[in-house]
């Protein structure tokens, strides 16, 4: 038996090729059909009188691979969006805008990569609050739980807190619990669920301040999506290049119903941020992603 039950993964995406670890043959190939990537780039965008986009510029497009950066501009060129309004005309608009690209189906050198996620404007986090949003006035981070340390486990828990007018948590639950590191299915299961009850745990003793402004300000509840890392090595994530992980199942929270369900939103937030559910300050894109 192997002395460390995990690896971390590692992932060179350059024509679609991978490589995890020193993983037998086998539970490589395993791995692989579970395996996704992410990425995180951003840009500008003009939007036209009548929703369409006139230029996207790519930033920092010489860190990103030609194909990618290619896909990535046809994509956003051929979206549509509600007009943007100002009494009641339309005109033109810039917004800034942070996308996330998913890569899957790795099988062989083979793979699809499809844009799954954009937020317009600024993406406001903890060191930038406005009084429009929530935010932390202690969110302690959880410690890292002996079983899963001892395994050298690693991996990310989407929380979605539910948030009451005295800044108290009210609920909270894991949404889903993505891995960065692998081993057998079993321990895989069990590394989840420890690093999703420490998460919701901790969780329970946050506090917040509630928004005083704004559209959202008089609400009962308030939603949030906050992502918790767990991670030896921990680095930035740098602009352009892939990151790897075995996505988990996705748990919906029950007091979350109507329009609020539907949107299940990204499950690939950057660490650090609180991001409201159900809430989207820029132009609305009427083009599907994916």
């Amino acid at each position: 038996m192997r002395s460390s039950l995990f690896l971390a993964l590692t992932l060179a995406l350059g024509g679609g090729a991978g490589c995890i670890g020193t993983a037998d043959a086998q539970s490589a190939r395993e791995v692989r059909k579970q395996t996704e990537a992410s990425m995180t780039l951003s840009g500008v965008i003009d939007i036209g009188r009548e929703g369409q986009v006139e230029r996207f510029q790519l930033d920092h497009s010489e860190k990103v691979a030609e194909d990618v950066a290619a896909m990535v501009d046809g994509t956003v060129k051929a979206w549509r969006f509600e007009p943007v309004l100002v009494d009641g005309k339309p005109v033109r608009a810039r917004t800034t805008v942070q996308l996330r690209l998913l890569a899957d189906n790795m099988a062989g050198n083979t793979m699809q990569i499809r844009v799954v996620d954009a937020n317009f404007d600024k993406v406001r986090d903890g060191n930038n609050p406005s009084s429009d949003d929530i935010s932390a006035v202690n969110m302690r981070p959880p410690v890292y739980p002996d079983k899963a340390a001892s395994i050298r486990g690693q991996g990310v828990v989407l929380l979605l807190v539910r948030i009451g007018r005295d800044g108290k948590v009210a609920d909270v639950i894991a949404e889903r619990t993505n891995l960065t590191s692998v081993g057998p299915g079993r321990t895989m299961d069990m590394l989840r669920d420890v690093l999703a009850k420490a998460s919701v745990k901790t969780a329970r003793g946050w506090t917040f301040n509630p928004p005083t402004t704004g559209k959202d300000k008089d609400n009962e509840f308030w939603t949030v999506r906050i992502p918790v890392n767990y991670s030896f090595n921990h680095k930035e994530e740098r602009y352009g290049r892939w990151s790897a992980y075995i996505p988990g199942p996705r748990q919906q929270a029950p007091w979350i119903t109507g329009e609020d369900e539907k949107a299940t939103g990204s499950d690939l937030l950057p660490e650090g941020g609180i991001y409201m559910v159900g809430r989207n300050d820029g132009p609305r894109l009427l083009t599907p992603l994916g």
